[in-house]
């Protein structure tokens, strides 16, 4: 039995809506080639690690989202828009991806609402009008602060070491002095109890004299 052209074009057109689902992440709602990953508190932790490769249109906004994992949104040919305003974009290295990526896109005008919100000097700016060195800085201010940040705990553990260190001497001393004083005590004892042993003669007055003599 033969299957005419037309009769498997209308099969596979509606097939196609079931097929793309089959690969929605959990944390979206998918169809027709519509992803809609919206106002769903989405951070780089629970952020879909990938897409339906026929997506032609996927809602990332209005979540938590501070960057975009590298390669997310590539080799996705079916893909003609990608709305990511609504976010609290960090414009350091980690931008670096999403700032490439908006400036591969022909219908730029369609994301000049996703700004930096940090750091402080970037916030507001347009991200895919970032100057390259703009966000070098602040990558090397951010490994600036890192070591500084190192640099301090650093100190303040060399500085908790030396007063353990101090505090475990201290005690010592303190142990040993205890400790000869505690000897020093018992020798005295012993010494003492030596010297009342010895033997003394005392003659018992008013009995008669018969050279005996008492010892106490």
């Amino acid at each position: 039995m033969k299957i005419s052209y037309p009769y498997l074009s209308q099969l596979l057109y509606l097939l196609l809506p079931l097929l793309v689902t089959e690969g929605c992440p959990s944390v979206c709602s998918c169809s027709r080639g519509y992803v809609d990953c919206s106002g769903r508190m989405l951070r780089g932790s629970n952020l879909p690690n990938a897409f339906p490769p026929d997506s032609r249109e996927i809602h990332l906004h209005d979540n938590q989202l501070t960057s975009l994992p590298n390669g997310l949104l590539d080799h996705m040919l079916a893909l003609h828009s990608v709305s990511l305003y609504g976010n609290p974009w960090v414009c350091d290295c980690g931008v670096l991806y999403l700032r490439s990526w908006l400036l591969r896109q022909e219908n730029r005008k369609n994301y000049r609402n996703i700004t930096c919100s940090s750091p402080p000097g970037l916030q507001g700016r347009l991200v895919m009008y970032l100057a390259e060195e703009e966000v070098l800085e602040s990558c090397r201010y951010w490994y600036c602060s890192l070591a500084l940040a190192s640099q301090v705990s650093l100190f303040i553990f060399i500085v908790l070491q030396a007063i353990l260190l101090a505090s475990i001497i201290f005690f010592l001393r303190r142990f040993e002095k205890l400790s000869r004083e505690a000897r020093r005590t018992v020798q005295e004892s012993f010494a003492g109890d030596d010297g009342g042993n010895g033997e003394e003669y005392v003659p018992l007055k008013g009995l008669p004299e018969t050279g005996i003599t008492c010892t106490l």
